[in-house]
């Protein structure tokens, strides 16, 4: 029987339960703490990565799979469900070098690459994972290749998304902005808002004093972008402190009426470079 494949990559943080359930095939990234290195998700869980990176002296580094790693799983797939489609879902390409990864994979199976489709998610984290998550479910169903790519490239267009910096540190210590900036926002308690703009790059929204005041200012921003909505489908992200997503929740269940909740952890590769206490926020209209 043909069928439609979904495959992605471990940056699209999606809860473990979900993947199982719609039978997601999730690449990891390795990560590596000097010498040392771990899959994501497989080796080092989310909570165990954001326990060791507060006592970590320098940031550490990621590493997108090998072509030859998502060439295997690709005819691995195909092999085990003959003429079947594969669709494989990634980090924006201007975050990191897994799509290309999975580009060049494609191009090394000759006539069996005509089966696979890979796309390149111009997002990181959730902001593509819920979009992943929905594939799987119209795979499932048995919709066409070509719908669910339509219906996948309309949420991604509908889907808003920022992310609250808790902590000036990590951004000072991967060099987006320089020392003396984070000293002062330090002594400010300046929380930084960030998001991801139409080319999956990451930049500064607004810089806001105070948590309470920058989730308030979160909440602003969504009613914004979306004039006129009231129900929507919401995923926050969190850094293994799931509390905090909580309480994000109840904040916007005033303003408002959600539909579909999804908790997750903000994987290392996003974490590495926003730190702990870092909220990621993705609404998209139900």
């Amino acid at each position: 029987m043909n069928r439609t494949v979904i495959v992605t990559d471990s940056t699209s943080d999606i809860p473990p339960a979900l993947a199982e359930a719609y039978g997601i095939e999730v690449v990891p990234l390795t990560l590596m703490f000097g010498e040392e290195a771990y899959r994501d998700n497989v080796d080092m869980t989310p909570e165990q990565f954001y326990e060791r990176l507060p006592h970590s002296a320098k940031l550490p580094t990621t590493s997108q799979p090998s072509p030859v790693e998502y060439m295997n799983l690709y005819r691995s797939i195909l092999e085990r469900h003959q003429g079947s489609t594969i669709l494989s879902f990634h980090i924006s390409s201007g975050l990191s070098g897994t799509y290309q990864s999975a580009v060049l994979a494609k191009s090394m199976l000759d006539e069996e690459g005509d089966a696979i489709t890979v796309v390149d998610s111009l997002s990181a984290s959730y902001g593509f994972g819920f979009m992943v998550v929905e594939a799987a479910r119209m795979a499932k169903e048995g919709i066409s290749p070509e719908e669910i790519l339509t219906a996948v490239e309309k949420l991604r267009q509908s889907r808003k998304l920022y992310f609250l910096v808790d902590t000036l540190e990590y951004l000072q210590k991967g060099g987006r902005i320089g020392k003396a900036s984070a000293i002062l926002g330090t002594l400010l308690n300046i929380k930084p808002i960030l998001s991801i703009d139409a080319e999956g790059i990451i930049y500064a929204v607004e810089k806001v004093r105070g948590r309470k005041k920058a989730i308030a200012r979160m909440i602003e921003l969504f009613k914004n972008d979306l004039p006129g909505v009231d129900k929507i489908n919401v995923a926050v992200g969190h850094t293994a402190e799931p509390a905090y997503g909580e309480e994000f929740l109840q904040e916007l269940a005033v303003h408002f009426t959600l539909n579909e909740k999804v908790l997750t952890n903000i994987g290392p590769v996003v974490g590495s470079h926003v730190g702990n206490g870092t909220l990621a926020v993705f609404i998209w209209p139900a």
